[in-house]
């Protein structure tokens, strides 16, 4: 069968190889850090003998359009942190106030360390850079002055949705032609994909003096 080269796959590609190897990562509220064999090898990333059944050989090439849209997606979230000049977890929180902030909710640094996964400490550094760059402000309760909110500066707001509103279009667009078979069909392998990975354990560290 004849592969048709896709520019923007292969771009992709690159852009992963450029990570060090075996750390490559993405992030959903903390590190996640997998493997992934290079994408630009056929059926590379599922370690399967030449010899498998024709299904099999199917569900390679799907897991591995996954994996190629996930290298996709890191380089994206690298390439809107540098414009914006921030770290992952900078980016992380400056979405997760301004999705509370659309739904009329105040956040606590409290939190958003929780939200994070991280340390007072650590979350009290991150919001401290934040407020520096003008992204957000600290504001106390209106009648528990004690309590302190973090909230999202209006020029945030602006500078998220020109920087991930095309984005969000894009991907939109995408899909939004899909039937509803279809859409069913990629929600439900998402969804046993997901609970695949809920099910992997670490494995226990190796005995050094066994």
């Amino acid at each position: 069968m004849t592969r048709v080269r896709d520019l923007r796959t292969e771009a992709a590609a690159a852009e992963f190889r450029r990570q060090p190897l075996g750390a490559r990562w993405t992030s959903a509220g903390a590190s996640i850090i997998y493997l992934m064999p290079d994408p630009t090898e056929p059926n590379s990333g599922y370690w399967f003998a030449d010899g498998d059944d024709a299904r099999r050989r199917r569900a390679v090439d799907l897991l591995q359009a996954f994996r190629l849209y996930r290298a996709a997606e890191v380089a994206m979230r690298r390439r809107t942190r540098e414009s914006m000049g921030m770290g992952e977890n900078d980016l992380l929180v400056l979405r997760y106030l301004l999705k509370a902030q659309r739904n009329g909710q105040l956040v606590s640094p409290g939190e958003l360390a929780r939200y994070l996964a991280v340390s007072t400490a650590s979350m009290t550094a991150i919001v401290d850079r934040l407020a520096a760059s003008g992204h957000v402000r600290r504001e106390r309760h209106a009648t528990d002055r004690r309590s302190i909110y973090v909230i999202p500066t209006v020029d945030t707001d602006h500078e998220v949705r020109e920087t991930l509103g095309g984005m969000h279009e894009r991907m939109l667009s995408a899909v939004v032609d899909m039937s509803p078979e279809e859409t069913s069909i990629v929600i439900e392998c998402l969804e046993r994909l997901q609970t695949a990975i809920d099910g992997v354990t670490p494995a226990p560290p190796l005995d050094e003096h066994a």
